[in-house]
């Protein structure tokens, strides 16, 4: 038997209607989901947590997490796509960084999050 479900079907419309009203809509549902699904990754993850700490190249960010860098490449195309993490040239170099280090605070409230449960 299915606990997560009611035994019987009475929609509470006072509760709907509250619930709706306290919403967030749809556009910043998505772009929240959009968030956790660059985080959901564990290779985007650990790019992120990295960058909060320095500017880092692809070649640096491949030997931290022992991939190629082709797949590096891929995942920071990926964060940037997202608006995630933005990059800076120097002569042939580019450097990554995230664009807000407010992200830190997303993985610590996460990592808290996890360490009560």
């Amino acid at each position: 038997m299915n606990n997560d479900s009611c035994s019987c079907r009475i929609v509470h419309q006072d509760k709907v209607d509250l619930a709706r009203s306290q919403g967030l809509g749809l556009d910043k549902i998505k772009a929240i989901s959009n968030l956790f699904k660059a985080c959901a990754d564990p290779s985007r993850l650990r790019i992120l947590h990295a960058l909060l700490h320095q500017e880092m190249c692809v070649c640096d960010l491949a030997a931290l997490l022992d991939v190629s860098e082709s797949a590096v490449s891929h995942q920071l195309r990926l964060l940037r796509t997202m608006g995630l993490v933005v990059n800076r040239r120097d002569g042939v170099v580019l450097y990554y960084r995230p664009v807000d280090q407010r992200i830190s605070q997303l993985i610590a409230l996460a990592g808290e999050f996890l360490a009560n449960k």
